[in-house]
């Protein structure tokens, strides 16, 4: 039987469909504007969702996105979810100076928090773009007031990972209370498996996920789950001139996510990250 008392945290990374890193070589940000924007009401099917199983989560919100839709974040506000910062136009870690970093999440912590009034605690960077060659990142996000990150994923990929950080929640900078809180992970022999949410959530049958959480619930600690609001939307424009891997990747099991993430609130307990770890 699943587990229902361990509290896992959901969160939402709030961007578009074209705002994924995988896009950036073929959508410029400049033509952001003039593209079809789904953000709004796909973000608006997951709090309905969230209502009806009366649960609350965090939203990892861009700043680009908060300015464009101030009564999408006023209702995330409203009824009990917990803002956080996503960053300003989806611009990973790794692409950025520590100058350009501290500016990125200064900007957007701002504007997360004139709209919302609540101060912001949390980050995420896009693609858990935080690795082993730009832990100063920690270092300058509790600098900025910042409580916490979810942004390590202790995992080896084309992408982003850091394969041998620790897999739960810990602090990164010494003598301070931040903290790091990775992406949940499952390990099988010398080997951890992803299984906290978007992509491999699509991919792997739903019965593995829910074995996945509630193994790590059975050893009394809390999971992360995270998607995105185009993940629910198979019927978004398709982007013509991608790869197949990025193709493969993207429009997976669209038509499938609803659903499952309707099976989790139904199979766990869930509260925001700010809940879950750290008060």
């Amino acid at each position: 039987m699943p587990n229902k008392i361990i509290k896992n945290a959901m969160t939402v990374d709030v961007e578009d469909y074209f705002q994924v890193s995988a896009f950036e070589p073929y959508v410029e940000k400049k033509t952001w504007d003039g593209l079809e924007h789904r953000v709004e009401k796909n973000t608006n099917r997951i709090l309905d969702s969230l209502a009806e199983f009366d649960t609350k989560a965090t939203f990892f919100t861009l700043g680009w996105v908060a300015e464009r839709y101030p009564l999408l974040i006023k209702r995330i506000i409203s009824e009990g979810h917990e803002l956080a910062c996503h960053g300003y136009e989806h611009i990973r870690v790794t692409e950025q100076s520590p100058e350009q970093f501290r500016a990125d999440i200064n900007r957007t912590k701002k504007i997360l928090e004139d709209l919302g009034g609540k101060e912001i605690k949390g980050y995420r960077a896009a693609s858990y773009s935080i690795n082993s060659e730009n832990l100063w990142a920690h270092d300058i996000l509790a600098e900025e007031g910042f409580k916490y990150s979810s942004s390590v994923y202790p995992v080896k990929h084309d992408l982003y990972g850091i394969p041998d950080a620790p897999r739960f929640c810990y602090k990164p900078i010494d003598g301070s209370d931040f903290l790091e809180i990775p992406i949940t992970t499952i390990k099988i022999g010398q080997k951890n498996l992803p299984c906290g949410g978007g992509g491999f959530f699509r991919f792997y049958p739903y019965i593995f996920s829910k074995w996945a959480f509630h193994h790590i619930n059975s050893s009394n600690k809390s999971a992360i789950f995270y998607c995105h609001p185009w993940e629910i939307d198979p019927d978004q424009p398709r982007q013509q001139g991608i790869n197949l891997k990025t193709r493969f990747r993207h429009y997976l099991n669209l038509n499938k996510m609803e659903q499952r993430i309707r099976n989790l609130l139904t199979d766990f307990d869930w509260d925001t990250m700010e809940n879950v770890f750290i008060k």
